[in-house]
């Protein structure tokens, strides 16, 4: 049997497709299973994809954006097509039993393809508001998966709401190895602040601007996303006053074996909001304050965070809000009130939806083994 999985090749596609193979492979460990990717070409993406024996193909992607753009005639009228070409003889030479598409710009050419060749789709949207590609996916998927209960655009009789498939192996964190790894004095409350892989400047030139503030009362892991990290550092460096550096540890990317670690470690989480930090922020039981990337496709960060933050687990903080003052009084005043911190962790609990990835993994293995 082949599953081949498709996505636009960032991380919060590539995550949860690592998330269902491994819940797949539990649940099945036979050996006549393979394992296949075909999307566009990421490297961050497929070095992770190659860790869990995936066979990998790529294809040229475009991307339709919702402004204009001459880079979209581009993509219309020759990269969309010519994806889509060879996502159709990719897929007729490895003839795949069901395709999954966790959506995303490369994503589209594929799961056409599928509708032409009649191979079945299975689809799963992260976020509040789908993008153009799950959209109009949605229309011939087989199932469709979605993570928040009031998912636009589709159809509420075809969904199976089952939360973003997280990587169980992040909720095995530990705080004393965490205190090795990031040099922690534990001393302090301790805030973990993570960028994402877009829109990290902004959050990192705002949180220079207040550090020395924040150092007074709490200890910083700060990611800072690895292109950013001299920098951070460097200029960190300039502004901290004398003896607070060893409060603050910026690091450029955590992997699996390191962010689990921190994410124990944590008092507070100051986040995106993207759907995969969301739910493995309430999957790790943490209380957050999440900033939406304010550029993202539909707004669909901000929907994310809203809709999250309506459950008690979260504050939210518009970035075009993000004032030193008005920043500081809402984190003080939530460790001056720990009963409302622990209400923001029961609700994370509350909220998360840890075994996602094992409900989706259930349902592919059901479809393949009575079709």
């Amino acid at each position: 049997m082949k599953i081949l999985f498709t996505g636009g090749g960032t991380g919060g596609h590539v995550y949860p497709i690592v998330a269902i193979v491994r819940e797949i492979r539990r649940i099945y460990p036979k050996k006549d299973l393979e394992f296949y990717y075909l999307g566009p070409k990421d490297d961050f993406g497929l070095i992770l994809l190659s860790q869990e024996d995936f066979i990998i193909k790529t294809i040229v992607s475009g991307k339709i954006r919702r402004y204009f753009s001459l880079q979209n005639f581009v993509d219309i009228l020759f990269k969309i097509p010519f994806g889509t070409i060879q996502s159709f003889f990719l897929l007729l030479a490895i003839k795949p039993d069901l395709i999954f598409s966790k959506g995303g710009s490369g994503s589209i050419a594929v799961t056409y393809s599928a509708r032409l060749l009649r191979i079945p789709v299975f689809l799963h949207e992260s976020d509040v508001v789908p993008g153009l590609s799950n959209q109009t996916t949605a229309k011939w998927a087989k199932k469709i998966f979605t993570s928040f209960p009031k998912t636009e655009y589709f159809d509420p009789e075809k969904i199976i709401i089952v939360g973003n498939p997280i990587r169980k192996e992040i909720l095995d964190g530990d705080k004393e190895t965490a205190a090795e790894i990031f040099n922690l004095t534990l001393s302090k409350p301790i805030i973990l602040i993570i960028g994402g892989s877009q829109g990290a400047e902004a959050i990192n030139d705002f949180i220079l601007l207040i550090l020395n503030n924040l150092l007074r009362d709490y200890e910083l892991i700060h990611v800072t996303g690895t292109k950013n990290l001299k920098e951070e550092e460097a200029e960190a460096q300039v502004v901290e006053e004398k003896d607070e550096d060893i409060y603050y540890h910026p690091v450029g990317f955590l992997d699996e074996g390191k962010i689990k670690h921190a994410y124990k470690a944590a008092d507070l989480i100051i986040s995106r909001s993207g759907s995969g930090s969301i739910f493995e922020i309430a999957a790790i039981g943490k209380p957050s304050i999440l900033i939406p990337l304010p550029s993202a496709a539909g707004n669909h960060q901000s929907k994310n965070a809203y809709a999250y933050a309506e459950t008690g687990a979260s504050m939210v903080i518009e970035q075009e809000n993000l004032t030193p003052n008005f920043f500081m009084e809402n984190i003080q005043l939530l460790f001056l009130h720990p009963e409302k911190l622990e209400q923001m962790r029961n609700a994370a609990l509350d909220f998360a939806k840890p075994l996602a990835a094992r409900a989706i993994a259930r349902e592919i293995l059901e479809f393949l083994m009575l079709d």
